[in-house]
Parts: C-alpha cells; sequence; structure tokens
C-alpha cells in the first residue's frame, strides 16, 4: 500500500462527493427516518429490529450506494480503467475510495443513531458486528459498481440492495407466519443476524456475518480482476 497515493484517491473522490447532489442527498435518507422513528419511540425507546433498520437504511442508502454511484461515475467517463492500469495497488483503490464512503456513512450513522438511542450499540460485540456489516454493504457497493457501465443503471442494482439486505427487519411487520419460506430464509440475512445477536448474545451470528462479508469481498474481487482484464 502507498499512502500518497491512497491520499490522492481520497482527495478525488471527497471532491466528487461534494459535487454529486445525489450523493450528498444519501446521508440525509436515514437521518429524517431516525427522526421520525423518535417521535415514536416514547420514553422507552424503540425496539431493537428498528433500530437496525435505520442501521440497515443507512448502510445501504450511504454505504453501497454512494460506492456504486462513485464506481459507476468513473466507468461512465471512462476513468476506472485508467486508474486500474496505474501504479495503485488493488488495496490503493480500495482503501482510497472507502474512506470516503466510510466517513459519510459515520457521520449518518452517528447522528441518526443520536436521534433514537445509541445505548444498545455501545457494546464490543455489537460494535464488530456493525464493522462486518459496514464492510459487506462496501464490498457489495464496489463490486455491483464495478460492472454497471452508467449511473442510472445503478438504481437498477441499488433497490433489490436496499429491500433484501437494507429492509430486512420490516419482513416481521407483513404478518407472514413464523412457518414462512420468506421469513426462515430472512433469518439468515446479515441484519437478522444482528438483531438476533442481541436477544441470544451468540457470538454464532457474527459468524454468519462475517461470511456474507467474506462472500461479498470474493465478489468484488471478481468483479475487479474481470474489469481489469476486460477489453
Amino acid at each position: 500500500m502507498n499512502t500518497q497515493r491512497i491520499g490522492a484517491i481520497f482527495e478525488k473522490d471527497l471532491k466528487d462527493f461534494m459535487k454529486n447532489m445525489m450523493l450528498l442527498t444519501m446521508p440525509i435518507i436515514p437521518i429524517i427516518l431516525s427522526i421520525i422513528y423518535s417521535r415514536l419511540g416514547g420514553d422507552e425507546g424503540l425496539p431493537i429490529p428498528m433500530l437496525y433498520l435505520i442501521v440497515g437504511v443507512t448502510f445501504s442508502s450511504v454505504t453501497a450506494s454512494s460506492m456504486m454511484t462513485m464506481m459507476a461515475e468513473e466507468n461512465e467517463k471512462k476513468t476506472l480503467r485508467g486508474l486500474m492500469l496505474s501504479p495503485a495497488s488493488f488495496m490503493d483503490i480500495i482503501i482510497g475510495k472507502s474512506l470516503v464512503v466510510g466517513l459519510m456513512t459515520l457521520i449518518a450513522l452517528a447522528i441518526s443513531l443520536a436521534f433514537v438511542g445509541i445505548d444498545p450499540f455501545l457494546n464490543v460485540q455489537v460494535i464488530i458486528g456493525l464493522l462486518l456489516l459496514f464492510l459487506f454493504f462496501l464490498f457489495l457497493g464496489i463490486g455491483i459498481g464495478l460492472f454497471t457501465n452508467s449511473i442510472a443503471a445503478t438504481s437498477a442494482y441499488l433497490m433489490p440492495v436496499m429491500f433484501l439486505f437494507g429492509f430486512t427487519p420490516m419482513i416481521d411487520f407483513l404478518g407472514l407466519g413464523e412457518d414462512n419460506i420468506a421469513i426462515k430464509i430472512a433469518e439468515f440475512f446479515p441484519l437478522m443476524q444482528l438483531i438476533n445477536m442481541h436477544d441470544t448474545e451468540s457470538w454464532m451470528s457474527i459468524g454468519v456475518v462475517a461470511i456474507w462479508t467474506l462472500a461479498a469481498a470474493i465478489f468484488t474481487i471478481i468483479c475487479f480482476k474481470k474489469e481489469r482484464t476486460d477489453d
């Protein structure tokens, strides 16, 4: 890794982020949602599934969406290939771009949790789970952004990502029975595993989220190599 190259990529992407109104509005979504939910919680606060719904919205609308858009924009402008063929290594590119997204995610998440209550997340086990969840959405966003040729095309992938992985806790509000196949499948998704972790304090849930994160990382590496070798 080269810190100067990482710094240059970070500076470039930060400027691009601040100029893009679409990217600037994404962190506002979870903040508005948390303000609305904070008025519903009362003195007892919000239940854990609703808190994780805000976390999921933050990671999907800020982390994954921002990374998808940034990568797709470079693909559209034909600048991504030049960056990949430059002396910058794979880790230089990933870390440089991720620093901007990570900064914006942290700001959005901190403000959102300040409205609804941050206490349930002040736990080592929970923090580890959130870090793995962040990496999962980050890698997912990078991978999708690598094979998306335009910013407009990212919306076709963003909505499934948000509904499948960001809004997973909402499946409990659909009134489906516990034996429903959709409920059983959703229980293995990252957000549901972290909610289960709160109930059981089991590290097994952390392991499942780690597997999801590893799969997303492999997906990113495959997409990166394909993008670098394609004509």
